[in-house]
């Protein structure tokens, strides 16, 4: 008898949500998985090195973030983006054409009030019994962990970052 979907929430301050969401689309290609992933901040603009292995190993791919609301010229036209973002996800997850739905810094559109915790809430719990979610960002809603098989809290010790270190291509993108 198969076993039940999951859904996994990586949040935290520290480095590797991503990174670890990631880890799971590589084992759940490697099973032979139907995998989607749907970024919510990072915009087209940035060449990350997941994007290039999804792109390689035929994961479909969804990047609708214009980047951190911080460089935002336009925070309206950034809403609306988490908004489509959330509504492309929402179709992935609810499908029933994926065994495993990535929503890359979905944590976002619900701390911005761009798209109530309620709808994230409702699809995820009615999602079809195949389809597994992992669900990454900071500030994870306490309504998103209570419905949540596995939450891992990274917590940040140490960054390069603090001292001034850039992000390193092949370790950060």
């Amino acid at each position: 008898m198969a076993q039940p979907s999951r859904f996994l929430i990586n949040t935290g301050t520290g480095k590797g949500k991503t990174s670890a969401a990631m880890g799971v689309m590589g084992r759940a290609w490697a099973r032979g998985w139907q995998v989607c992933v749907v970024q919510f901040v990072k915009s087209e603009k940035w060449k990350v090195g997941e994007r290039k292995l999804a792109d390689h190993l035929g994961i479909e791919w969804f990047t609708l973030g214009d980047g951190f609301t911080w460089e935002s010229t336009d925070l309206d036209e950034t809403a609306a983006k988490g908004r489509h973002g959330w509504s492309v996800a929402a179709e992935k997850i609810s499908s029933g054409a994926y065994d495993l739905v990535i929503l890359d810094e979905a944590t976002y559109i619900v701390k911005y009030d761009w798209v109530p915790v309620a709808e994230l809430v409702d699809v995820i719990a009615a999602r079809p019994v195949r389809t597994n979610v992992v669900l990454t960002g900071r500030y994870a809603a306490p309504e998103l962990i209570a419905i949540a098989d596995t939450v891992t809290d990274m917590t940040k010790v140490k960054h390069a970052m603090d001292v001034g270190v850039g992000a390193r291509k092949g370790i950060e993108y």
